[in-house]
């Protein structure tokens, strides 16, 4: 990996990795979830996991931001300018505490909008993805480190991915308009990453996320040679009031 990876792109590797580990040893000894004010689930992984991160990014990016999902739950939610990471430890709670697999931890960097790096790391399944602006994609797993790369609409059809979780009238309905050959679910922002890899080619999203539910995905994608775009295709950026996404669709090439 140190010879082929950018040393920033390792540093969010390790720490995931390291958020990840703590994750695993809640999720094997199991783990109950707690109801919070907007009645999303959240688990003592969460809370753990994201100490973990944030100590991490503080010291190896000193005087950044971050913005992490389970602080802002609590109200404490930074100040950010043009350069902040968005965090969220355990992305896919529910597919957690359901024994699902398909959670991630998720660690995303914004400059000017943009996610230029991002790692998501679904340690259950031991599938981890990294990427950055001009460095390329990746996955890295029991085999070893590999390149990845979206790829462009096959000619008899998509593959669409869609949340395991969530699903959404609106998302069925854009979808009944394309192409579609194959349509597949995943959890958590495995769902971009699919797409990064060159396994499914689109992946809409009608309802409510959070800019950190989102944010590592789409810099893998991005990086991967993909498109994250609002619903009617104008560029998808970061640093919302209330960090707060709309509707987007991610594509392939």
């Amino acid at each position: 990996m140190s010879a082929t990876l950018p040393d920033k792109l390792q540093t969010l590797v390790r720490i995931a990795r390291a958020a990840g580990v703590v994750v695993m040893q809640h999720y094997e000894a199991g783990c109950e979830a707690r109801e919070k004010s907007d009645r999303s689930p959240v688990t003592d992984a969460d809370e753990d996991a994201e100490k973990i991160i944030l100590a991490e990014l503080a010291l190896a990016f000193p005087g950044v931001p971050v913005v992490a999902e389970e602080q802002a739950a609590a109200g404490h939610v930074v100040m950010v300018g043009t350069h902040f990471f968005l965090v969220d430890p355990v992305d896919g709670t529910k597919e957690f505490v359901k024994r699902g697999g398909e959670f991630t931890v998720n660690i995303g960097e914004i400059v000017d909008g943009r996610p230029v790096a991002g790692v998501v790391f679904a340690p259950a399944i031991g599938r981890l993805f990294v990427g950055g602006e001009g460095d390329g994609a990746f996955e890295i797993s029991g085999d070893g480190m590999k390149t990845i790369a979206a790829r462009p609409a096959p000619a008899d059809g998509l593959v669409a991915v869609s949340s395991r979780s969530h699903p959404d009238p609106k998302t069925a309905q854009y979808l009944a308009t394309l192409n579609i050959k194959g349509q597949t679910n995943a959890g958590s922002s495995l769902k971009f990453c699919l797409v990064a890899a060159g396994e499914a080619d689109i992946y809409p999203r009608a309802g409510t996320t959070m800019e950190w539910d989102t944010a590592a995905g789409h810099a893998v994608l991005a990086a991967a040679g993909g498109t994250v775009t609002t619903w009617d295709g104008a560029p998808f950026v970061y640093g919302k009031p209330g960090f707060t996404n709309g509707h987007f669709i991610a594509r392939g090439r």
